[in-house]
């Protein structure tokens, strides 16, 4: 959520965080790309691979309620770069935030006063507009708009909110009266998706308080467990469960640092967001595999002062540390942008939070297209151990009225990122009022209303950002049936068993006593890091499962056709098996877990060593991207099969896996 300039929270964010940590800490965050320099030198901007096996067509005029909802079936699902649905053809989300029911109180003052909550507008916890049009209204201009998906942003606090919102709150929607915020959200839910709208659910705030600064909401954690926060997803995506135009569980909108502490990226500790979002996508995707699973990066990290290190990091630990989920085709990836704030800026115009880094909005075109690269759009690369659609799920700036040169040139810039990369996008937000002298009082919303009812929308004259919102909503790009792609994930037993196999998290542990990293069923093991635990999975070429029992190794009884790594230890699969797992005892190995194939398998083969150096192919999957950063790696060839492990622990090897046998898939 973009922090209101008139009152910036952001300015309020850091005037409290500065005085009591300047002296404390300054904790980076691993695998960011660092500080961009001041004077930023233009460069060229790599642009994001698009699909040779879909087409290109022009998009149409937009549509009504009907012909949406006869225009794409749901669930929703991935494709390499590409959302779906369920007919295997693209679905862009074409989309904007209807806030409200994340609440909209800014922190101090009387909450039943409107001066105390954003722009004025006291949402009573429900998706603004509700007192003003009815909902056939406000979905007509939605489509008005183009629109296809709605972000529909929540509070945690919703969930046991027993308070019937008042009457008045839902004056021009009476049928709603008497009803909580989540039976109000229920209704909403309904209502967009009976008009052909894709619902994304975003978990945006904790508690009902507007975001985004110091206000307990920072993290999924923040003012709550993590089971707490994993138990209110379960709540939601069983109750919609039915629905499959609730397309997405959106985890956690902007994660960053609180008072003390910053998030991190694959740290292991209670500050996980790598892990967080992880745990709860494996267990949304249990309750519902229809469900698309969307992550955030990191937002903001570290204390903005000069000298000290700090950033917007994103997505760029994505880069080598991506998550892998228990069904494959499921992970979306969101990063937000807005003009005035930047990869090392805050946002703060002066004062407290006040840096000499530099706004997006400064930088020059080609470097503003490298940024943007580099902090989200790198992930859409295909064949890559990260590789994800990304759906840039905030973006926005000031329309009727603003005078902000430099925001509208940003605004036309950054829309034509999108148009070029063919990039799924959210505006926030929505919905806004129009106050008594005829103004927005929010003048970010796309569509505002008098408290008559009375509409002025982006599509009416006056509003500066027509041009640009038309440019890319009707922008062509790919459409119609996507291929099917082969897909390659990480496992990572840094600090914990991954387990991403249904199968298994349905059994007992089949290597007590060692963390253990088993892959999505529909995939098999190809590649092990020397050291780190990393291991990297495919379905590529992938041979179907046998019926028969999938076997623990831990010793060399398995050990056949020969000894294919005299003086080192081995952990070989039984004959026509596959390895799809393996454990670890700190860094050395300890077990492989092997799958029966249907038909049987070639018993030839050949020894990947990998303790002198990389031992990768030229060419195949994930050859362009490093999923274990630091270390040698060895990789079987998209047409084999990982048969055995060799290692040891002589010359101070510690037991790492120094070789792989990998034998052809035919």
């Amino acid at each position: 959520m973009r922090s209101d300039r008139s009152a910036p929270a952001v300015r309020k964010f850091f005037s409290r965080i500065l005085p009591a940590t300047a002296a404390a800490v300054t904790l980076v965050l691993a695998g960011t790309s660092g500080s961009v320099a001041a004077s930023p030198t233009a460069t060229t901007a790599t642009t994001a691979t698009t699909a040779t096996t879909a087409t290109t067509a022009t998009t149409a005029a937009p549509m009504t309620g009907p012909q949406l909802a006869a225009s794409w079936t749901g669930p929703l699902s991935t494709r390499g770069r590409y959302i779906v649905d369920a007919n295997g053809n693209r679905f862009k989300l074409k989309a904007g935030n209807w806030a409200g029911a994340q609440g909209t109180w800014e922190g101090s003052g009387d909450v039943n006063d409107p001066a105390n909550h954003q722009a004025d507008q006291m949402s009573h916890n429900i998706p603004l507009g509700l007192d003003r049009a009815p909902m056939t209204q406000i979905m007509a201009d939605f489509h008005e708009l183009g629109l296809n998906s709605i972000r529909l942003p929540f509070a945690n606090a919703m969930m046991r909110d027993t308070t019937v919102v008042p009457d008045s709150a839902v004056a021009a929607n009476p049928q709603l009266k008497g009803k909580t915020p989540l039976q109000v959200y229920d209704a909403v839910v309904a209502a967009l998706t009976a008009d052909g709208f894709a619902v994304v659910l975003n978990n945006h705030t904790t508690t009902y308080r507007f975001c985004c600064g110091l206000d307990g909401n920072e993290r999924w954690n923040s003012g709550q467990s993590a089971q707490q926060w994993q138990e209110d997803w379960l709540f939601l995506v069983n109750r919609y469960k039915a629905n499959k135009r609730v397309v997405g569980a959106d985890l956690r909108n902007e994660i960053r640092r609180d008072t003390w502490d910053d998030p991190n990226w694959g740290w292991g500790d209670d500050h996980d967001t790598y892990a967080a979002f992880e745990l709860a996508g494996t267990r949304i995707l249990g309750a519902d595999p229809d469900m698309l699973v969307i992550m955030e990066g990191i937002n903001w990290y570290g204390i903005p002062l000069d000298g000290l290190n700090y950033g917007r990091p994103m997505l760029t630990p994505v880069r080598e540390l991506s998550n892998t989920l228990i069904a494959s085709g499921k992970l979306v990836y969101a990063a937000h942008f807005y003009g005035y704030t930047g990869p090392n800026y805050t946002g703060a115009g002066n004062g407290p939070g006040h840096t000499n880094d530099w706004p997006y909005e400064d930088f020059p075109l080609d470097k503003l297209k490298q940024l943007v690269h580099d902090e989200a759009l790198f992930v859409t690369q295909a064949g890559q151990h990260f590789t994800a659609p990304v759906w840039i799920s905030e973006f926005g700036a000031g329309g009727r009225g603003s005078n902000d040169t430099k925001e509208k040139t940003w605004f036309g810039n950054f829309t034509d990122i999108l148009v070029e990369n063919d990039t799924d996008f959210a505006i926030w937000p929505l919905v806004g009022w129009t106050g008594a002298n005829g103004a927005p009082q929010d003048n970010w919303a796309l569509i505002s209303y008098d408290a008559a009812g009375k509409r002025q929308s982006l599509s009416d004259p006056g509003d500066w950002r027509s041009a640009d919102w038309n440019k890319l909503v009707n922008a062509s790009g790919v459409s119609g049936p996507v291929a099917q792609v082969d897909h390659w994930n990480m496992l990572n037993l840094d600090f914990r068993d991954h387990n991403v196999s249904s199968r298994m998290l349905a059994q007992s542990d089949w290597s007590p006593g060692y963390r253990k990293g088993n892959c999505p069923d529909s995939q098999r093991l190809v590649g092990l890091g020397r050291s780190d635990k990393r291991g990297l999975c495919t379905d590529a070429n992938q041979p179907a499962k046998g019926a028969g029992a999938w076997v623990a190794v831990h010793d060399e009884r398995y050990v056949t056709h020969g000894d294919w790594a005299s003086g080192y230890n081995k952990l070989q699969c039984p004959d026509n098996t596959f390895a799809v797992g393996y454990s670890v005892n700190g860094k050395s190995m300890a077990g492989l877990l092997c799958a029966p194939s249907a038909a049987p398998l070639p018993l030839n083969g050949r020894n990947v060593w990998f303790d002198h150096g990389d031992n990768r192919p030229a060419t195949g999957g994930s050859v362009g991207s490093d999923w274990a950063p630091g270390y040698y790696k060895g990789q079987c060839t998209d047409n084999e099969y990982v048969a055995g492990v060799a290692f040891t622990w002589q010359r101070n090897n510690g037991g790492v896996p120094d070789a792989l046998l990998c034998r052809p898939l035919s």
